[in-house]
């Protein structure tokens, strides 16, 4: 019988807000781990929330972390000047950047609905979203009735190759997702050198360094997670030492090499 591995990126029975539905998945999740021999999870949290759901057995699980191309993002800080300039940043903006898609559960209403205080605040508070999706419209008109349209960069879209030097040009990432396997933009911020905000939810809390290189915080609560926010944007020292230990964590544990290292140990061993 051929050995079959399962890669998991995300857990597919937290995905509804309908008990039915996601009971459904979890039936699906148990049929497939017994005819599975390794499961392979991008996160500890995610392997022991699959555990307790009753999917599979503890000796099946693997943790292998996503890799990617650090140097893309620990080299873009050479662009920041001509980015920053292009998105009409100055010198003394502090830029919060949010990677994601304007989609439900991605957490832009988190942060729109402190937008107002957060900007009365800090003069020099400016919000750069990077990505699209279906709710642009409904965003760009609360954005333009709270008259934030100077304080805020829908950017859009961008080849993936780009998003390195926009995420560079910043000084904090903010990633309020409400659903997530281990989300990606952490390790990336933090190779940008900037210290990330994020709830812990699912395997978040792995992607960084907990108080030291940014903060996973209980999950959507949102007047912490603004907060958090608040004090980075006012103290620039804090900012640049949380970059400096992020870099230093997301490099060792996110690179693409890293993760390669990790599965061929796993297929050596299992597969043979």
């Amino acid at each position: 019988m051929p050995h079959v591995l399962h890669t998991v990126h995300g857990l597919s029975f937290t995905a509804s807000r309908r008990r039915l539905v996601n009971n459904a998945y979890v039936l699906l999740e148990r049929y497939a781990a017994k005819r599975c021999h390794t499961l392979v999870g991008v996160a500890d949290a995610m392997n022991k929330a699959m555990l307790d759901a009753g999917i599979g057995k503890a000796h099946q699980y693997e943790t292998v972390y996503s890799g990617m191309a650090t140097g893309a993002f620990t080299s873009a800080v050479d662009q920041r000047p001509a980015v920053r300039q292009a998105l009409r940043l100055a010198d003394d903006d502090v830029a919060v950047v949010t990677v994601a898609r304007l989609f439900d559960m991605k957490g832009h209403d988190d942060l729109l609905s402190h937008a107002e205080r957060l900007c009365q605040q800090h003069p020099n508070l400016r919000f750069v979203w990077v990505g699209d999706g279906s709710l642009r419209p409904r965003f760009e008109r609360q954005i333009a009735e709270m008259g934030l349209q100077d304080r805020f960069r829908l950017v859009g879209l961008v080849p993936p190759e780009d998003v390195p030097r926009y995420v560079a040009a910043c000084d904090v990432l903010a990633h309020p997702s409400r659903r997530e396997g281990l989300a990606r933009a952490l390790p990336q911020g933090q190779l940008a050198r900037l210290p990330v905000v994020t709830y812990d939810i699912d395997g978040n809390a792995e992607g960084l360094l907990p108080g030291k290189s940014g903060f996973a915080l209980p999950a959507f609560d949102v007047d912490a997670f603004v907060a958090r926010i608040s004090e980075l944007v006012a103290d620039a020292q804090r900012r640049h030492a949380m970059g400096d230990a992020g870099q230093a964590f997301a490099v060792n544990r996110f690179s693409t090499e890293t993760m390669v290292r990790r599965l061929e140990d796993v297929y050596r061993r299992d597969v043979g």
